[in-house]
């Protein structure tokens, strides 16, 4: 079974594009924050992971129209392995989430702030932690490889 459940805040505003077929895609980060115990220290730490998202058709629409930056969304998905040769040549290796199902996690407070633009980052409160600042998040700079595609395959390389 290749199932996976994730809690967690969108690290850029989605944005939908098309695949050289006309394919709707979507593909946006999210950080995910877990406090533990440390076992050094006895203090109550937090850290943050990020995982890249990628949506499909009627579903990238979606979180392209309603989602932002710092939305809280809940979503149900598989793994699923890539890589793809670089424009400098090096092959690279990576692990999408494929999204399946996507929800709502903001509050209704929270959610009427997306529709003026702003982030609903800081209107979660604090049992999500801090905004991470965009040059902590990983891969945030690298080029989307998914433009490349020729088939119409589930995952175009």
């Amino acid at each position: 079974m290749n199932k996976v459940f994730l809690s967690g805040n969108l690290t850029r505003d989605p944005e939908v594009k098309r695949t050289v077929n006309g394919r709707a895609y979507s593909r946006v980060g999210i950080a995910i924050n877990r406090r533990y115990k440390s076992s050094v220290t006895g203090q109550y730490e937090q850290s943050t992971e990020f995982f890249n998202l990628v949506a499909w058709e009627k579903t990238a629409e979606f979180l392209g129209r309603y989602f932002r930056k710092g939305s809280r969304v809940l979503v149900e998905g598989r793994l699923q392995t890539s890589n793809y040769e670089g424009k400098d040549g090096v092959k690279r290796y990576g692990v999408d989430i494929i999204v399946e199902n996507l929800e709502f996690a903001d509050s209704k407070r929270a959610g009427d702030s997306s529709r003026s633009g702003k982030s609903n980052y800081d209107n979660i409160g604090d049992e999500i932690g801090e905004p991470v600042p965009d040059e902590l998040i990983p891969f945030s700079d690298v080029e989307d490889p998914l433009p490349q595609s020729s088939g119409d395959e589930n995952y175009p390389f």
